[in-house]
C-alpha cells in the first residue's frame, strides 16, 4: 500500500513538473556549479545567479579563484551572505581541485567531501547535475516537503537522504529533488501552504493540512 503510495505521489510530480533535468544555478563548467553551490548555502539561486553573472567573467579561472585576494573575494560575494567563510572556502576548495584533482570536480562522494565547503548537500547536486549520479539533495525544501509527505519523520538531513533513498525508486531520486523545489516554491510553502490549490492534497500526511482556505 505505501509502495503503491508513493508512485502515486511520484506520478502526480511527473504530471506537473515534467521529467526534465533542470539545475536552478546557472554555470558552464562543473567547476562553476560547484562554487554556486558552496555560495547558495542561505541564499536563492537567484541572488546566486545575479552574483555569478559577473563573478564568474572576473575569475574565469579555477587558477584565479585559488589566487584570489581573501578580502576582494569576499567583497565580490557579499551579497550572498556569510561571505567570510564562503570566501575563505572557496580559494581552498579551487586550490585542492587544481592540486589534487589536475582542476577537474572528482564525481565519487568520498572525494568531494574533501572539498573546502563541500557537504553532502553540495556534493550530491554535483553528482546528480554533473554526473548524472542517482542522488538526494536534502535541502530545505525537501526536507519540509518529505516530512509533509510521510516519507520521513527525521530531522537530520543524513538520516532522511538515506530514508528517502530507500523509499523512492532510484531512477527518481535526482527527479524528486528537481520537482520538490518547484513544488515548495509555489505551493508546499513554509508559512501559510496552498492546500487548497495543492494537487497532492489527498495524499498528505501533515497535520497542520489546510482542507480550505
Amino acid at each position: 500500500m505505501a509502495a503503491k503510495r508513493t508512485q502515486e505521489i511520484l506520478r502526480r510530480l511527473d504530471k506537473e513538473y515534467g521529467t526534465e533535468y533542470i539545475c536552478y544555478l546557472n554555470h558552464e563548467t562543473p567547476w562553476q556549479l560547484l562554487i554556486a553551490v558552496i555560495l547558495s548555502a542561505q541564499c536563492t539561486d537567484a541572488r546566486v545567479n545575479i552574483v555569478t553573472k559577473d563573478l564568474f567573467v572576473k575569475y574565469d579561472s579555477l587558477e584565479k579563484f585559488a589566487n584570489a585576494d581573501l578580502k576582494e573575494l569576499e567583497k565580490d560575494i557579499r551579497p550572498t551572505g556569510f561571505f567570510h567563510n564562503k570566501a575563505k572556502n572557496i580559494i581552498a576548495c579551487a586550490k585542492r581541485l587544481i592540486e589534487v584533482y589536475e582542476g577537474e570536480v572528482p564525481s565519487e562522494l568520498d572525494d568531494l567531501l574533501t572539498l573546502a565547503g563541500v557537504g553532502r548537500k553540495t556534493a550530491n547536486v554535483i553528482r546528480g547535475n554533473i554526473y548524472n549520479e542517482p542522488s538526494i539533495v536534502v535541502d530545505t525544501h525537501v526536507k519540509r516537503i518529505s516530512k509533509r509527505l510521510g516519507f520521513t519523520n527525521e530531522d537530520d538531513p543524513e538520516k532522511i537522504e538515506y530514508e528517502l533513498m530507500r523509499k523512492l525508486p532510484k531512477e527518481h531520486w535526482i527527479l524528486y529533488n528537481i520537482q520538490i523545489i518547484s513544488f515548495g516554491r509555489n505551493i508546499c510553502f513554509a508559512r501559510s501552504p496552498k492546500c487548497s490549490e495543492c494537487f497532492l492534497n489527498d495524499l498528505c500526511k501533515a497535520k497542520d493540512k489546510r482542507i480550505d482556505d
